[in-house]
């Protein structure tokens, strides 16, 4: 038997509670009242443990009662607090992982809408319940919004053909840009492509040329079969027939040439013979007919929660009694009453500071409140009456308040002991010190855009971020905390100015008034200034997004906003900086004249969405550049998009929509969304957010719900596995372990929830049978598990994925993605430098999957198994170029020391540019083809470490001599290599350089992930460091070509920190 633990309160997640012929004791409640309670096998089918019920129960009293087996399902409480209905009897008892073992057996009566709203809470993590229980209207509203896009976008499916309903579910992957050198791979200008047939085991293959069509492609195939079987005059129509990527789940269709494809590229250029499967239509619509009844099962159900309808919607008139806030002209003024939960020292002062922001710009002087005493409650009773009209604000703008205790310098020591003062900024002002103690935000007016009025009790977060603006932080969550219990409340009133309700102007409005302004002004040629101006615009318009502005350079920008418009479309986002948002003249101008501004690229589109472009309008115009963006296109993007929709004050808006319409059309996007929104759906802040999406494409996509619940049942068996290996890692030897993980894996409840699921990372990829005696745990602190499964495809090699818990994988994530996008942009350039950003996803807290690279080793082990003494291995210059002879002869080996090369140049630019630290031979590895390729991305933007306060690593990027050994092919003299990886290194950086300002906007737009090292924007800095964007071209070159002479001089050094690195491990080991 495998380890356990005794963690009687959790008898799924470990295999506590379990007596030696792996039974379980169960409660089951009757519908004639009577109790029973059964020993039952934990991994029996709910449908058996029916069987064993019924059979005890014929010895109970009132048994005759009873309606026949088939009329009762049982009922349990799981995981998510939500009653659940077993409807699907073939599951077993340890997958459905009831909360207490009691089963209820209840008649066969109940609402399917019940049933589909627990698997949704289950499978998200959050029960519905939850969101039924909000009193919030803007919730009740959201819903109710979702479900009809989602119930339209359920109603469009079932009417799809199984052709549409392929590109669907299973997009082809396409590339459009080609290579320059692929000519290079071919045989004699084509590509030869083996071609399977379903359900037989003909298997032919052709060269063809690399621009056939698919359907061309089908007709050959079927051709040359008939002609062989001598029924060469049979009639054939191609389209019957889609080519499927073997052993995965990965079509080949359409009007596109094949070498757009890119399982077919990635062949070609990795020099690998493409196979490809024929498969009947009738197979993909047998397919597709098995979820469309689920989703026509969907379209059925009444949801027995389902939010009251929306009113129709009504414009405001003048009638109805409302009164537009460019009206009030008033002050804008709060009372602040008072807080409580504050936790200081009674003896201690507490102030409050509030200001009023528009993103990070303050639209007015920030005001302080007097300062209090008091244990737990604070009483202020004060007006806080800011230096702007209420006309003036901005739909957008957010109220900021930060709670901080007051005290003498002298006394600090003594009495902050408990408020871990030196993490945070303080205010030193008249000999006393401000230390932050919560922080809260709200929006001025609510989601209808009424301006808010009455009692509001904010509770507060107590955890800062490092960098703070005017020592508030507007960048945070505008949701106060949820755990209200133990939250510093403060009690604020809005003033009242109106006994009518205020709302910020409908659009229409807003540009009747730009048009009013337009007329009255003075010159018709206002906001243009001639040739002059054109030089000094253009200087301000090539600066980088960290660049700052001046006021007299936004003054000019915005007096020139027309010349923006026609000469540099791109400026936008410095013009919008520019506007005074808390002038509302200015603010109509820019609204009037967004409607006439040139659509942007997408990529330099997302810029617009960084926390310092909060208004509405310009938000809903960035997300409508992206609509042009491709689905490969966005994808590439989904991580950031992700992460800023915890900018967006509001539920509905622009960007959740957009999100949410192109994951209900795109399944790979869709499983993507799923798991970048589920893995922080534990954060307070986003909970309710992201749990909402979750619902809304759960219910939009209701067959995609059974894929995405098997990965969730693999993943939780993954978590528990690794956690049975760390609790025993100490009591047992690697080996032990090894076995006893083993035994797990054997077990059926193990076995099926991990085989035959669609890889979390890559829905094409198929993980069917575990290869058991290839699976381990690694010897790192968190002891990740190495899973392996057999590929089905012919001749391929073992699939492999690493589950790790304990450690957070969104910096990995991040740095794969830039890398995957560097990449991307080199072979737009025409330079394909042989990148390898293998998968990574997180998909939980401080857990997720890492794509194992078949066919590699680490340098370091390469160097250990080619000496018998660790401290040698470093440097046997030999081991490295004699590994690789090893698995490629002849012209192989000339091939592979060319995958070296341009990947070495690759990794070379892309680690400098990144500031990607702790690199040494342990995470740096191999594949037997060539390619080099880093991993373990846990210090980035230049945070190197350092022992005894000295940085040990002190070059750019990693060039090490026996690096530069295989570059040469082992010829110390061979220079002409040696410069031509030096010009892939030059070339790679300037094509970077060019898409500066892309990089710096990605990484903004991650600000609010809490990543460790990407805290601030002077963290971003880095980058604009190593790009050297404030410098012209030949400047940037120059100064590239001096840090990579340096990391030639310093490759000594290197490689003694790798010889320590070495012995340490050897040592260990």
């Amino acid at each position: 038997m495998p380890p356990t633990v005794t963690d009687i309160l959790d008898i799924w997640a470990v295999d506590s509670q379990i007596g030696a012929d792996g039974s379980i004791s169960v409660d089951f409640l009757l519908p004639t009242g009577i109790y029973i309670n059964l020993d039952v096998p934990r991994d029996a089918t709910i449908s058996h443990i029916k069987q064993l019920l019924w059979k005890q129960a014929h010895s109970y009293p009132l048994f005759h009662l009873l309606l026949e087996i088939d009329s009762y399902m049982f009922s349990c409480v799981n995981q998510t607090a939500v009653h659940e209905e077993l409807e699907d009897e073939t599951r077993r008892l340890c997958d459905v992982r009831p909360f207490l073992p009691v089963l209820k057996l209840v008649t066969r009566n109940c609402d399917p809408g019940e049933k589909l709203d627990s698997r949704i809470g289950v499978l998200i993590g959050k029960g519905l319940h939850e969101f039924d229980a909000l009193p919030d209207p803007e919730v009740k509203e959201f819903r109710t919004k979702m479900r009809r896009i989602s119930e339209e976008k359920n109603h469009s499916l079932v009417s799809l053909s199984w052709m549409d309903w392929l590109k669907h579910t299973y997009p082809p992957e396409q590339e459009p840009s080609i290579p320059e050198n692929f000519q290079d791979k071919l045989y004699g200008g084509n590509l030869v492509v083996a071609i399977h047939f379903d359900n037989c085991q003909d298997v032919f293959s052709f060269q063809v040329s690399p621009n056939i069509n698919p359907i061309k492609l089908n007709e050959l195939a079927i051709r040359k079969r008939l002609t062989i079987r001598g029924r060469e005059d049979e009639e054939i129509n191609p389209s019957d027939y889609v080519l499927q990527v073997s052993g995965r789940l990965e079509y080949v269709f359409g009007d596109q040439p094949l070498i757009q494809f890119q399982y077919i590229r990635n062949c070609v250029m990795n020099r690998t013979l493409p196979q490809l499967t024929l498969v009947e239509c009738c197979t993909i619509k047998k397919m597709c007919d098995q979820e469309m009844i689920a989703i026509e099962a969907a379209i059925n159900r009444k949801s027995s929660n389902l939010p009251l309808p929306l009113p129709p919607k009504k414009t405001r008139t003048a009638t109805q009694l409302t009164q537009s806030v460019w009206d009030i002209s008033n002050p804008f003024k709060i009372i602040l009453l008072n807080g409580n939960k504050l936790n200081t020292e009674e003896t201690t002062k507490v102030s409050v500071r509030a200001g009023l922001f528009h993103g990070t710009e303050l639209l007015c002087k920030p005001i302080v409140s007097t300062e209090v005493s008091g244990r737990s409650d604070h009483v202020w009773n004060e007006t806080l009456e800011f230096e702007v009209n209420v006309c003036d604000l901005p739909r957008m703008a957010r109220l900021c308040f930060a709670v901080y205790a007051v005290m003498d310098k002298m006394k600090t020591k003594k009495s902050t002991k408990t408020m871990n003062t030196a993490k945070y900024q303080t205010i030193r002002k008249a000999g006393k010190v401000h230390y932050p103690v919560a922080w809260v935000n709200t929006m001025i007016f609510d989601y209808k855009g009424q301006l808010k009025t009455g009692d509001l009790i904010l509770h507060s977060w107590s955890s800062f971020p490092d960098e703070l603006e005017e020592m508030l932080n507007p960048m945070g969550t505008v949701q106060t905390n949820p755990y209200a219990e133990n939250a510093t409340a403060l009690h604020i009133k809005f003033q009242e100015y109106s006994k009518l309700p205020i709302y910020y102007p409908p659009f229409d409005k807003i540009l009747e008034k730009a048009a009013e302004i337009a007329k009255s002004s003075d010159s018709a040629m206002a906001g243009r200034g001639g040739k002059k101006f054109y030089v000094v615009l253009k200087e301000i318009m090539e600066r980088d997004p960290l660049s700052q502005l001046c006021e007299n350079e936004m003054d000019l920008i915005w007096t020139l906003r027309y010349d923006c418009r026609e000469n540099f479309p791109q400026s936008l986002p410095k013009l919008l900086l520019s506007v005074k948002w808390n002038k509302l003249e200015d603010v109509a101008q820019l609204q009037a004249l967004l409607q006439i501004w040139t659509k942007l690229p997408p990529r330099e589109a997302l810029e617009l969405l960084d926390f310092n472009y909060p208004d509405q309008y310009v938000r809903e115009y960035a997300v409508g550049c992206l609509k042009l963006m491709s689905d490969e296109e966005l994808s590439q993007y989904l991580l950031q998009l992700v992460q800023v929709l915890k900018y967006e004050p509001f539920l509905d808006c622009a960007l959740s929509r957009f999100l949410l319409e192109r994951a209900l059309a795109n399944r790979r996007i869709g499983q993507v969304l799923f798991w970048h929104l589920r893995s922080e759906v534990h954060i307070p802040a986003v909970s309710v957010q992201f749990g909402l999406i979750l619902e809304a494409y759960c219910r939009g996509s209701v067959a995609h719900m059974k894929v995405l619940s098997k990965q969730v049942e693999a993943l939780n068996k993954m978590k528990t596995l690794n956690g049975l290996i760390k609790l025993n890692a100490m009591k047992q030897s690697k080996a032990k372990g090894k076995d006893a993980m083993h035994t797990c894996l054997k077990q059926n409840a193990y076995r099926e929830a991990l085989s035959d699921l669609q890889s979390p990372l890559n829905p094409s990829v198929i993980l069917s049978e575990l290869h058991i005696e290839r699976c381990k745990y690694m010897d790192s602190k968190m002891k990740p598990l190495w899973i392996v499964y057999n590929n089905k495809m012919f001749g391929g090699d073992f699939v492999g994925i690493i589950f790790k818990n304990g450690d957070d994988l969104r910096q990995d994530m991040l740095t794969l993605q830039i890398l995957r996008l560097m990449d991307l942009l080199w072979k737009e350039a025409g330079l394909d430098l042989r990148m390898l950003p293998y998968g990574c996803l997180a998909t939980g807290d401080h857990s997720g999957l890492i794509e194992a690279v078949s066919s590699s080793e680490t340098i370091a082990d390469i160097q250990l198994n080619s000496s018998n003494v660790a401290a040698a291995a470093a440097f046997n210059k030999d081991a490295l170029l004699n590994w690789l002879k090893e698995y490629n002869l002849g012209d192989d080996l000339d091939r592979a020391i060319e995958e070296f090369t341009l990947s070495c140049a690759g990794y070379c630019v892309a680690t400098y540019v990144l500031g990607i630290g702790d690199r040494h031979s342990d995470n740096i590895m191999v594949r037997k083809n060539g390619q080099l390729f880093h991993i373990d991305f846990g210090h980035i933007l230049g945070n190197f470490k350092s022992k005894f306060g000295i940085k040990r690593e002190r070059v750019p990027f990693i060039l090490t001599y026996d690096f530069i050994h295989v570059i040469q092919q082992g010829k110390t003299g061979n220079t002409e290599k040696f410069d031509r990886f030096r010009q892939y290194c030059e070339e790679a950086y300037l094509i970077l350089r060019r898409h500066g300002n892309l990089f710096i906007t990605l990484f903004a737009l991650m600000l609010t992930a809490g990543l460790p090292e990407l805290t601030s924007i002077k963290d971003i800095q880095y980058l604009k460091d190593s790009l050297a964007l404030g410098k012209s071209e030949e400047e940037a070159l120059k100064q590239f070509k001096q840090k990579f002479d340096e990391a030639l001089r310093e490759s000594w050094t290197t490689k003694v920190n790798w010889m320590a690195h070495t012995v340490r491990k050897d040592y260990r080991s």
